[in-house]
Order: structure tokens, then C-alpha cells, then sequence
């Protein structure tokens, strides 16, 4: 755990957007999947969407169409791009890795979505 390093959160106002980055400290192509959940106040971890090695994406219901995720592996980073955001997107967000039957987190970043 704290292997993955996530920045790129912040504080934004209704409809904005905001990036956020989750660098490895090595080669990501090694994991099978890299992926974000987030965590509101009071509420249960979510998923939120997962990148496969072989670039197959998946998003949750409530971010799809609005959220991306991307892989640059020559910059051991993955992305997700968050457009359109809502106060209800506020939370921290956490990315993973896995290479299995082991999954590495980072430590988190906040976003704050303002109304």
C-alpha cells in the first residue's frame, strides 16, 4: 500500500473538470488491471472505473459518459479525466493496481465539487 502516487484533485466548481493522475513507480504494463475508487463522507467505497492491460475500459453507471480513463505506460501513469462534475462526484479518490491475487492502493486525493 502507498506504492501508487494519485494527484491532480482540488476544489471545482458544478460542470467543471479535473484530472486526476496515479503514477506507478515502476512499468504498469506488468498489472492486469489499474483502476479508481472514491469515498464520500458517510458513504461505502465506489467504484468507479477500471483500465485493463489490454486498454478495455469499464465505468460505473453514474460517471460513464462524463469520466475517462486513459494508460501512458511510458509514463507508468493512468489517468482519469472528469468532465461535467457534479457535487455528488465529491469524494476522495483512490487508484489501485492489480497483479494478481495482489492489489496495491495509493493514498488518495481529495475532490470537492462546489454548487
Amino acid at each position: 500500500q502507498g506504492q501508487l502516487v494519485e494527484s491532480g484533485g482540488g476544489l471545482v466548481q458544478v460542470g467543471g473538470s479535473l484530472r486526476l493522475s496515479c503514477a506507478a513507480p515502476g512499468s504498469i504494463s506488468t498489472f492486469s488491471a489499474m483502476g479508481w475508487y472514491r469515498q464520500a463522507p458517510g458513504k461505502q467505497r465506489e467504484w468507479v472505473a477500471t483500465i485493463t492491460s489490454g486498454g478495455r475500459t469499464t465505468y460505473a453507471e453514474s460517471v460513464k459518459g462524463r469520466f475517462t480513463i486513459t494508460r501512458d505506460n511510458d509514463k507508468n501513469t493512468v489517468y482519469l479525466q472528469m468532465n461535467s462534475l457534479k457535487p455528488e462526484d465529491t469524494a476522495v479518490y483512490s487508484c489501485y493496481a492489480d497483479r494478481l491475487p495482489r492489489r496495491s492502493w495509493g493514498q488518495g486525493t481529495q475532490v470537492t465539487v462546489s454548487s
